[in-house]
């Protein structure tokens, strides 16, 4: 994530700002408005739009957790446009000169997503490659990478939405609450000691302090929900592993925006950038649980 605040997904966890542009950046920028491209030679201040931010923060708490408690239709067609949303800044990205292609995509991917979901077939779940094979099949950069980000994007939604049906409120609330707390200590902790970076050709602020401190958050968490009696004691291990799906989740979007030499991928969420730099964290993370699960029972948490 783009923006150095701490929040649902993005590259703050262990990284003191934005990613630098490539050579292409100021290019990319003038063809497709919606991304932020990297000033050149602009210091970014640390604290820059903090009331935005926070007024932003407030507002995505507040109608996410809401969702969340309530689930349902209502739940699902939020997380329907979302991901509308995400692969719209996806293939507005990726392909800056074409201003009606990401809208069409865009539209594909919330049917494609709602199709998956409310089909009664067990082959509707293929519903969820349709907007990759699109991306697939259209000009851009680095296609076969934009149609594998398409197909996480896809599955993430899909896997929110059928959690929330099958798992109740409690797994959700956990994927939120590991996210958020990686987010936030890696950062605060990466600000403040800073040291060796992670992985410094995608994303060069991100220091493993902070990447270590994201872990520890996690593992909180999962022994909040263990003793709380939501799940049993390999929850705490399994909370760290989807720690770092989300890390990596990050690093992803990171090195597509590098790639494409934009700063955000939009600027649809005020003081935030875009919804994926938002979400970026949740889809590693989600699509790792989805994946985990397809091969060994995973300790998730449960009701009381």
């Amino acid at each position: 994530m783009s923006d150095p605040t701490p929040g649902i997904g993005g590259e703050t966890g262990a990284e003191a700002g934005g990613d630098a542009g490539t050579k292409a950046g100021p290019e990319a920028a003038a063809a497709h408005p919606t991304a932020t491209s990297i000033p050149p030679g602009r210091p970014v201040a640390r604290w820059e739009d903090l009331r935005k931010r926070v007024v932003s923060a407030v507002v995505l708490v507040a109608v996410g957790g809401a969702e969340i408690w309530l689930g349902g239709p209502s739940f699902a067609v939020l997380v329907v446009l979302l991901t509308g949303a995400m692969v719209w800044e996806l293939a507005t990205m990726t392909a800056p000169g074409h201003r009606n292609t990401p809208l069409g995509l865009a539209a594909l991917a919330s049917v494609s997503l709602g199709a998956a979901l409310f089909i009664a077939d067990p082959f509707a779940e293929a519903f969820l490659l349709v907007p990759a094979l699109a991306i697939a099949l259209t000009d851009r950069r680095d296609r076969q990478l934009s149609s594998l980000y398409a197909v996480a994007i896809m599955v993430a939604g899909y896997g929110l939405v059928d959690l929330r049906m099958v798992a109740g409120t409690p797994v959700i609330l956990w994927l939120v609450l590991i996210v958020v707390a990686s987010d936030v200590l890696g950062y605060f902790v990466g600000r403040i000691f800073g040291g060796p970076k992670f992985w410094p050709a995608i994303s060069p602020k991100k220091t493993w302090s902070g990447t270590v401190a994201g872990w520890g958050g996690a593992a909180l968490v999962g022994v909040g929900f263990w003793l709380a009696g939501y799940g049993a004691p390999g929850l705490v291990a399994l909370s760290v592993v989807i720690a770092l799906a989300g890390q990596m989740g990050d690093i992803w979007e990171s090195w597509v925006k590098r790639r494409c030499g934009v700063k955000d991928a939009s600027t649809l969420i005020p003081g935030h950038g875009g919804v994926l730099d938002r979400f970026d964290a949740l889809i590693g993370a989600i699509v790792v649980l989805i994946l985990l699960g397809l091969i060994i029972d995973l300790p998730l948490p449960a009701a009381v």
